[in-house]
């Protein structure tokens, strides 16, 4: 799953980079507004938006971007790491990956 983070602190982008990998998603991270902020986001599967930490031109900008490439945007209004962490789960599963076993004893969890 590929997923674009933007806002947050310039601080917990290796925080951000690594929750993302640990949940089994690529990422790209926008703390702040490039030139070319539009073709930058590309297309993904998940748009975090951090509203606390977004400047109101950014914001809209990558809401229309979504908007117009079907992308879900999830709104946040904390930049913690336990936030982001909790809409990983949401729409991740986690990274936990379904194994033989889970179906042989009929402990699936989430699935």
């Amino acid at each position: 799953m590929s997923v674009v983070i933007v806002g947050g602190n310039d601080r917990m982008h290796f925080q951000y980079k690594s929750l993302c990998k640990g949940h089994n998603c690529k990422v790209k991270i926008f703390t702040q507004m490039p030139g070319n902020f539009k073709s930058q986001i590309g297309s993904c599967d998940l748009l975090i938006l951090f509203t606390n930490t977004v400047s109101h031109k950014m914001a809209c900008c990558a809401v229309s971007r979504a908007l117009k490439k079907n992308i879900t945007v999830e709104r946040c209004h904390s930049s913690s790491s336990s936030a982001l962490k909790k809409i990983l789960e949401k729409y991740c599963k986690a990274g936990r990956t379904l194994q033989s076993s889970d179906l042989k004893t009929g402990i699936l969890g989430d699935y």
